[in-house]
């Protein structure tokens, strides 16, 4: 069974490199994902908002760097800037809950200001 650290690892790399089925394959069937927008559930609900991170990460020009990373038991911890041709992460943060292998609720927020 992968730890929180390997499967906070392969959900980063699965999103450096653009890779929707890998992001998807870390959840847990009735995984939640917390935004400011709302819950979403399931791979059915959590797949739009990926698709969308990953379309706008996708464009040139788009600088992301991680600032801290803390893994603690099943929980996980990242925050992290960016900077896309949409937007200006000032800060954003993710918070992970890691179960037998697989993500069961997730947390996004962040100051994102748009460019537009």
């Amino acid at each position: 069974m992968a730890s929180t650290k390997d499967v906070l690892d392969h959900h980063i790399k699965c999103f450096g490199d653009g890779d929707l089925k890998g992001i998807l394959s870390d959840y847990a069937p009735g995984a939640v994902l917390f935004t400011p927008d709302g819950p979403l559930r399931g791979a059915g609900g959590i797949r739009p908002f990926f698709q969308a991170m990953i379309a706008e990460f996708g464009k040139p020009g788009t600088a992301f760097s991680m600032k801290q990373q803390f893994v603690d038991g099943d929980y996980a911890y990242v925050l992290w800037t960016a900077d896309t041709a949409d937007n200006m992460y000032e800060f954003a943060t993710d918070t992970l809950v890691v179960r037998d292998g697989k993500i069961v609720a997730q947390s996004f927020a962040g100051k994102i200001t748009p460019k537009s």
